[in-house]
């Protein structure tokens, strides 16, 4: 895989090239981009060789997708349409279900991967691309019995030599397993951060008063709207169950406040310092 187009050069695109090219050094990648300024500044960071455009892509290897997902749907099946025989598409969306309906009938989705690379940090934009980005994070592969074995093994054995361990999972077990453990903690940062700024008309006292825990509980709120509407929209449904449940829980501690039953909140809290144990995996 030499010739590695990449549509969107963000975060996620842009990371992933840089570590590529530092495991295969003969790698061109060449970005696509809907704007000019974007590809300048990436060819300027070296995460770019050259600039592309959508009717270059003939020539992939790898096409690697990482745009919002609205626009992933809308745009992956013209790639699939360009794409030749012996390329390969993947996406890096962090929903997968109308992802891989939008492409289940299309003539070439036995050269479509639908990946999901666990990984990333709350800025966007090739500034935030970074080295080392996906070393032991967990790559959530989905429907890959419809690719074909030869693409999705050349695929694969790239992703797990930048460092990556390769999960399997259907689109909707992902989604709704993935609406828990990264899109509720989304919009508890954004809201966290709404209370904070509607409260605190005082900017100094927030800066002046607010610690690590604040800093560390809202800095995915500093996450680009334009990435995650998108994604609240297409698992609208299941966010909307983990929000449930998340309301039923705040609601259920704030009873327990107003009750003054601090046993049960202490009980509460040790009962939930359970998830250090499972965090000590995964970061």
């Amino acid at each position: 895989m030499k010739n590695i187009y990449a549509i969107g050069v963000g975060l996620i695109g842009g990371s992933l090239a840089i570590d590529i090219k530092k495991h295969r050094p003969d790698t061109v990648i060449h970005g696509i981009s809907r704007k000019d300024a974007t590809l300048n500044k990436a060819l300027e960071l070296g995460l770019i060789d050259e600039k592309a455009t959508l009717d270059d892509i003939e020539n992939a290897d790898l096409v690697i997708v990482s745009i919002p997902v609205d626009a992933t749907v809308k745009l992956l099946p013209t790639i699939l349409d360009k794409i030749s025989d012996t390329g390969l598409v993947v996406d890096a969306g962090s929903t997968k279900e109308d992802i891989c309906k939008v492409v289940e009938n299309h003539p070439k989705r036995r050269n479509f991967l639908a990946m999901h690379p666990i990984a990333g940090t709350e800025h966007s934009g090739p500034t935030a691309a970074i080295e080392g980005l996906f070393v032991g994070k967990t790559n959530i592969v989905c429907e890959v019995e419809k690719t074909t074995f030869k693409l999705q093994e050349k695929a694969l054995k790239l992703f797990t030599d930048i460092g990556m361990r390769i999960r399997y999972m259907n689109p909707v077990e992902h989604d709704r397993h993935i609406a828990y453990v990264s899109h509720l903690s989304h919009i508890s940062s954004f809201m966290l951060g709404k209370t904070v700024i509607e409260k605190e008309k005082n900017e100094r006292d927030i800066f002046d008063m607010a610690g690590s825990g604040f800093a560390s509980t809202v800095r995915l709120a500093k996450s680009s709207p334009e990435m995650w509407t998108p994604i609240f929209k297409q698992n609208k449904t299941n966010v909307i169950e983990t929000l449930d449940e998340y309301i039923n829980n705040l609601t259920h501690f704030k009873e327990l406040m107003k009750d003054d039953n601090f046993e049960a909140i202490y009980e509460e809290m040790k009962n939930t310092n359970h998830i250090k144990d499972i965090l000590n995996g995964i970061i």
